[in-house]
């Protein structure tokens, strides 16, 4: 592979993470629990990164603005339309799973 410029690299970087964001966005089925559970991050995770990037960076960024940035629509309407109910043991294994930060 040749050598990549820095900028190619992130522009790369970017757009694998538009790629990753539109997949979450058209999936809501799959829960954030069940995300936390196999992958240790969920969507919320990512609005977070994504608002540590902005502070980082000295953005005026809201937690509200990250996450609308992360599920296409405000948070609360995301979780109305598509959030359910944990199960016992989606709970459990989310409790075994959990980052130890």
């Amino acid at each position: 592979m040749s050598e990549l410029s820095q900028d190619d690299v992130t522009r790369l970087e970017a757009a694998a993470f538009r790629r990753l964001v539109s997949h979450l966005r058209n999936r809501p089925e799959t829960q954030n629990i069940d995300l936390m559970n196999l992958a240790g991050f969920c969507r919320n995770c990512l609005a977070n990164w994504y608002l540590d990037a902005a502070e980082q960076a000295g953005l005026p960024v809201t937690k509200d603005q990250s996450r609308e940035a992360i599920y296409g629509m405000p948070y609360e309407d995301w979780k109305r339309l598509n959030q359910r109910q944990a199960s016992d043991a989606q709970k459990a294994a989310f409790e075994i799973n959990r980052p130890k930060e």
